[in-house]
């Protein structure tokens, strides 16, 4: 990604915030797993919109007075002996030009920094980034504003998350290059785990030809935890254990996605583990099929993002009604229980009110129905990542396979 993309977000959020203000936001850092173990790092997504960097305890901050605007961003001093142990952090030059930002010093000045903006230029405002999902769980921006807010009483502490995720909502075509990317990458590794699937094989030994493939073409790490669950299993949404042994004439139903440059792909496909559907099987994925083309066919901007949802339910009261499952509308539930959409991005749950309001052109988000019939042991979805357009949409992962045929013709080796 360009330095000028952050250079441009950090414009629009300027123009977003009150004369006399400043923004905060940090990058974040590991928290402990075990004893001296940490997890894997992964940088705030809002900070990484504004910076580009990736690296921990990093802080970036933009004072606005007087309609000027100066930013710093402010990197961990450099340690030899830690390098030793856990490798070089990012430097003042890389910063520079990662970022955009002319102006970089380090973290022990931060405080002295801040204190001086604040005296200096009369703040009435800090934007801190709030989100917190847990109300028993104190994020480091949390414990910031508490502290800031002890010795400046009379500053006011906004919350600038939701001004951040309006601006996620809609997808520059550098972000759409880099989800097209994570895309490609996840359907390697669901086209490996169609060739490689057996009966008789645990859901685990499928999974790890996913797992493969994405390390093989560089994949740091996964969108999300992956599903790949098998016959009752894949009526659980969020199954993810994949220690089941997958039967004869099971379906399997994988979940799962690549993250590239913290863009996420989010891919839905379901086959049969011996390579051909049952006739009832192949029944019930056609209207699972027919339901997403119903959806996807509906998309073009100024559209209800919630209708997308009651399109898919309509068509299934009908559908299901003549399979014999459902006398009216209000069983549905019973076999359908969540929604068909939601936004992608630089999370697989992207920021932003993505069940709610109107689509607009660069918005990124799954479409994704599914059918669950416990009692059969079958469990169907298909999910595909899709860019409404000024006059309708693109499919984004149009070539990963999806016709039951071609699944049954790829899995026999006839379409390569």
């Amino acid at each position: 990604m360009e330095s000028s993309f952050y250079l441009n977000n950090r414009k629009k959020l300027c123009s977003e915030i009150e004369d006399n203000s400043a923004v905060i936001l940090l990058s974040g850092a590991s928290p402990v797993k075990a004893g001296d173990e940490f997890y894997t790092f992964t940088p705030s997504r809002n900070f990484y919109y504004m910076t580009g960097i990736d690296d921990e305890n990093i802080i970036l901050l933009m004072l606005k007075s007087k309609g000027n605007i100066q930013t710093t961003l402010f990197i961990k001093r450099p340690d030899p002996v830690e390098a030793k142990w856990t490798g070089e952090t990012v430097t003042i030059d890389e910063a520079k030009e990662i970022s955009g930002i002319s102006s970089v010093s380090y973290t022990d000045n931060f405080e002295k920094s801040l204190s001086s903006a604040i005296f200096n230029n009369r703040l009435k405002n800090i934007y801190l980034d709030l989100e917190n999902r847990n109300i028993s769980y104190s994020t480091q921006a949390i414990r910031l504003a508490e502290k800031i807010k002890s010795g400046y009483p009379y500053v006011n502490i906004l919350n600038v998350y939701d001004t951040i995720a309006n601006f996620r909502r809609i997808k520059e075509p550098c972000e759409i290059a880099e989800i097209e990317k994570a895309i490609d990458i996840t359907k390697k590794g669901i086209y490996s785990m169609m060739k490689n699937a057996k009966a008789g094989m645990a859901e685990y030994e499928i999974e790890a030809y996913f797992d493969f493939e994405l390390k093989k073409n560089g994949v740091k790490d996964f969108a999300f935890k992956t599903i790949a669950a098998s016959g009752k299993n894949a009526t659980v949404l969020h199954y993810s254990s994949n220690d089941g042994i997958t039967c004869e004439n099971d379906l399997i139903l994988c979940d799962l996605g690549a993250q590239w440059h913290y863009y996420n792909g989010d891919i839905t496909r379901t086959f049969p583990v011996n390579g051909k559907f049952t006739e009832r099987q192949k029944e019930i994925y056609n209207i699972v099929l027919e339901g997403q083309k119903k959806v996807i066919s509906s998309i073009r901007p100024g559209i209800e993002f919630g209708s997308l949802n009651t399109i898919l339910i309509e068509y299934y009261e009908k559908a299901l009604k003549e399979l014999g499952l459902i006398k009216d509308k209000s069983e549905v539930s019973k076999y359908y229980y969540h929604g068909v959409s939601h936004s992608l991005g630089l999370e697989t749950h992207d920021a932003g009110r993505h069940n709610e309001g109107l689509l607009e052109e660069g918005m990124v988000f799954t479409v994704e129905p599914g059918l669950y019939i416990e009692e059969e042991g079958i469990g169907i979805r298909i999910e595909d990542n899709v860019l409404v357009t000024s006059d309708g949409c693109r499919v984004l992962s149009s070539d990963i396979i999806k016709e039951a045929e071609d699944i049954e013709n790829f899995m026999a080796g006839k379409l390569i």
